[in-house]
């Protein structure tokens, strides 16, 4: 068992947050000059940012800090966090990442968020194929998960439409921000 996390081969490879490129968007790292996008395309959308833990954003000052903390942890390999661009306009339209669950396991999880006004375009399901992708074939991980609050019933469908399959439901989770309980449904995919 040892030896097994020694071969360089079968290790996980962080190369933390690259530039990926699909057919109609940029992922790359985000800088202080998104800020406006990112408060007036999702981050202030109380509809966007509804089954998010935080949000929404009051000011844009809020945004820039958000922001702030995602840009000092790029100095770490093992930071995963998009911003999500629009090749056509140049402008940031949501975010995905990826959160370490199990390095050994070979596991992590992966969430994201996009304006309300980019939704039914196909373009989250993009950028998590491309992510998924990189993690797999890029960093090394073996299973990619997600989960959301089985009232957001679109983001399971960005999941499916990614090839990721329902794993399980698990009850009273967390609690909103409006104080009921969730309930959440974690998809998985395994590398092909």
């Amino acid at each position: 068992m040892y030896n097994h996390f020694l071969r360089g081969e079968e290790m996980i490879k962080h190369k933390g947050t690259v530039t990926i490129e699909t057919v109609r968007l940029i992922l790359r790292r985000f800088t202080t000059e998104d800020a406006y996008d990112m408060f007036t395309n999702w981050a202030s959308d109380p509809e966007a940012v509804k089954f998010l833990p935080w949000g929404p954003h009051e000011s844009i000052a809020v945004t820039l800090r958000r922001i702030k903390t995602w840009t000092d942890s790029y100095v770490f390999d093992n930071t995963y966090n998009w911003a999500i661009c629009l090749k056509r306009t140049n402008h940031v339209i949501g975010s995905i990442s990826a959160e370490i669950l199990n390095d050994p396991g070979k596991t992590c999880e992966v969430g994201y968020c996009i304006g309300r006004q980019f939704w039914g375009q196909g373009i989250m399901t993009e950028a998590l194929r491309a992510v998924m992708h990189f993690l797999f074939y890029e960093v090394g991980y073996e299973r990619i998960t997600a989960r959301h609050d089985i009232l957001n019933a679109a983001s399971g469908r960005v999941m499916q439409k990614a090839g990721m399959r329902l794993d399980k439901i698990m009850y009273h989770v967390s609690m909103r921000r409006d104080k009921t309980y969730s309930d959440v449904a974690v998809y998985v995919k395994d590398i092909e």
